[in-house]
Order: C-alpha cells, then structure tokens, then sequence
C-alpha cells in the first residue's frame, strides 16, 4: 500500500509525515506524531474523548481521516498549555474537580475552547450543549459544566 504525504501544524508546529490510506487522524496523531492526549474510546464517534480542533471547529478525529487533514491548522490539549502555564480551561478543570479518571478530559476542554472562542460568556445551557457530544461516567457532569462557566468569568476578568 502506498503511502500518503500529509503536513499539517499541530498546536503551532509544522508536521509532515507519510501515513497509509484511511488513517484516522486520532491514530496518526498518536502512533505516528506521539500527540496522546485525544484519547480513542468509542472509535466510533460517539463518545468525544478524541475531540480537537480543526481549523477552528471541534472534530472527532477517530472519524476524521488524516489525509483530509492537509493544510490544516489542528489544535489538541497538549497545545494549549504556554511555557509551562495552564489554559485557563485546563486550571479550571483543575480548580473544580472537573477531572476524575480523567479520560474524557481532552474532548471535554476541546469542546469548552470552541465554544469560549464563540461564545466567551455562555449561559449554564449553552455549556451544556457544547458538551453534549461528550460523555463522562465519573463526574455527574456538573464539575465539568462548572468548570467550564468558571474559565469563562476568568476570561472575561482578564479581558476587563
């Protein structure tokens, strides 16, 4: 089988690499870049712990494939921390107790990022649905959606 050239920037770093035909981007990401933190659970997309972000928008990358991926600007939560500070929604998570087993943590804060950069003060059930595509079987949810509305009043003050 014959390989496929993809270069794309991951989290501000230019990446090429030469993957097979019908790689998904989780798998390419993770075996071939050595990005782990979108984590593979359903492998089906149901479950949003491989969510990141893809020029912009939150995808499934166990659904998308990599190949699609060229030219791309892809962001994950291993990019989100700077110089050894936390993202304001990765503090928050943090603060809140939002992360019990932690899996479904990455697809949970790539989900809040795309909604803050939207939506910089939701409302409680603007929250909710930005994460519905996400699932959780630790926390109840409610750490998470808090923590998440937490990130946004420390955006707001900060911008103030």
């Amino acid at each position: 089988m014959a390989k496929i050239p993809v270069q794309f920037t991951l989290n501000g770093s230019e990446k090429a690499e030469f993957i097979d035909s019908g790689t998904t981007l989780l798998h390419a990401l993770r075996d071939k870049i050595g990005d782990t933190s979108p984590k593979g659970g359903c492998h089906q997309g149901t479950c949003g712990a491989c969510s990141v972000i893809i020029d912009g928008e939150l995808r499934l990358s166990c659904l998308t494939l990599a190949e699609t991926c060229n030219g791309a600007v892809i962001s994950t939560t291993s990019g989100l921390s700077e110089s050894g500070v936390l993202h304001p929604l990765q503090r928050a998570f943090l603060d809140t107790f939002a992360t019990q087993c932690g899996f479904c943590t990455p697809g949970m804060i790539m989900a809040a990022k795309v909604l803050l950069d939207h939506t910089p003060n939701p409302s409680r059930d603007e929250v909710v649905e930005a994460l519905s595509g996400n699932i959780c079987r630790c926390t109840g949810y409610e750490p998470i959606i808090q923590a998440v509305l937490t990130a946004a009043r420390a955006n707001s003050q900060n911008a103030a």
